[in-house]
């Protein structure tokens, strides 16, 4: 495709520009080219790059066992992201104890229906692996070289504190049920795993990964020690830090700090923990992800450009995520680029086309009547 946009504000590094911006194929082009698009009244930004998505299962698995063919749920997810702006994707699976659609098999059959869906946007996996799982290390580390999984990151949603102290697990009976365990079984195995020493195999691992390199993280930081606990293991992603001493702790090492869109939109944490509008104040945030609702890493980014620099918020949606994962042909609109972007209708502040690798994949509104001629 080949198109020259006339009348649109781009935002460019230092701000808005009011220039022209053609598409030659999958790049940015650096001359005008193909037919003349007039958007006046639009704006034109790099397309949303998502480090940590994990709404994706709602889409393949709306039910509990509901799952029949994940190439449908996969085609209805694609819809979602175009609609909301976002053209890199990274899908947030878990390898979990937890059952469902955040089991090993789940992670295993994801990874083989990604490999096999035309995808017209970037589509990649993140691996979210419970700590806890050492007994399964083994297979979770082939999956990721058999998938090219180039992002992982370590969590622990072990109830280690209701174990130590002898109390009644929470969600108990629906975690079972999603595992396919009885209740009693699955209480046996979260009292066994809170008792193992996962350390000495989350490190050997750990140094495996980075040295294939992989991009490493860690999810919930609460303490200080906890990030510096992480970064030794080589995680330099800190996602969801739960306090300002951790994300404190993240800067002072130098670490990437992600937070929740949805945090943002809601005003603060739904679990009580630290506000990322709040760090963002504090230089302490410098990428936002969809986290649990792909909508809000637009609608969020929209909400810090009241009172904050546009070319600064849009860079924490955009330019941050793709340079954290070595993707350095997006995140802007300069040529050579590749043609990820899209239109934006200031008035109702929807997305009403969105270009991924120069090809339209989502068109509403008064943009779609003008690009369709």
């Amino acid at each position: 495709m080949e198109l020259t946009f006339d009348g649109a504000q781009v935002l460019g590094p230092e701000g808005w520009e009011d220039r022209s911006l053609a598409v030659a194929g999958d790049r940015i082009a650096a001359d005008r080219a193909g037919r003349a698009v007039d958007l006046g009244g639009f704006r034109l930004l790099p397309g949303l790059v998502d480090l940590h998505g994990d709404g994706f299962e709602r889409h393949l698995a709306p039910r509990r066992g509901a799952v029949t063919d994940m190439a449908l749920g996969l085609a209805a997810l694609e819809a979602e992201l175009a609609a909301c702006g976002i053209t890199t994707a990274m899908l947030a699976q878990f390898w979990s104890w937890e059952g469902g659609m955040r089991g090993p098999d789940s992670a295993g059959a994801l990874a083989t229906a990604l490999a096999g869906f035309p995808a017209q946007l970037d589509l990649r996996l993140q691996l979210r692996l419970e700590t806890g799982m050492s007994d399964s290390f083994d297979a979770a580390e082939a999956l990721i070289a058999r998938a090219g999984i180039g992002y992982v990151v370590f969590n622990d949603h072990l109830p280690r504190a209701e174990v130590a102290a002898g109390k009644a697990l929470p969600r108990l009976t629906g975690q079972a049920l999603k595992a396919g365990r009885s209740p009693d079984a699955h209480a046996a195995l979260i009292r066994e795993m809170c008792a193992r020493d996962s350390g000495p195999a989350l490190e050997a691992l750990a140094g495996r990964l980075a040295a294939r390199g992989v991009l490493l993280g860690s999810h919930d930081d609460h303490r200080p020690e906890d990030r510096l606990r992480f970064r030794a293991l080589g995680a330099a992603v800190a996602e969801f830090p739960e306090t300002v001493a951790a994300a404190e702790a993240a800067r002072a090492g130098g670490d990437l700090i992600v937070m929740g869109a949805p945090n943002v939109l809601r005003g603060g944490s739904h679990a009580g923990k630290v506000a990322a509008e709040a760090l963002v104040a504090e230089g302490l945030c410098d990428v936002l992800v969809s986290d649990y609702h792909y909508p809000a890493l637009l609608g969020a980014a929209l909400k810090l450009t009241v009172s904050h620099d546009w070319s600064r918020v849009w860079s924490m949606v955009s330019a941050a995520p793709a340079r954290a994962l070595g993707l350095h042909d997006r995140g802007h609109l300069e040529a050579g680029g590749r043609a990820d972007l899209l239109v934006l209708n200031p008035a109702t502040r929807r997305v009403e086309a969105t270009f991924a690798a120069g090809r339209l994949v989502h068109a509403t509104g008064a943009a779609a009547a003008r690009l369709m001629g």
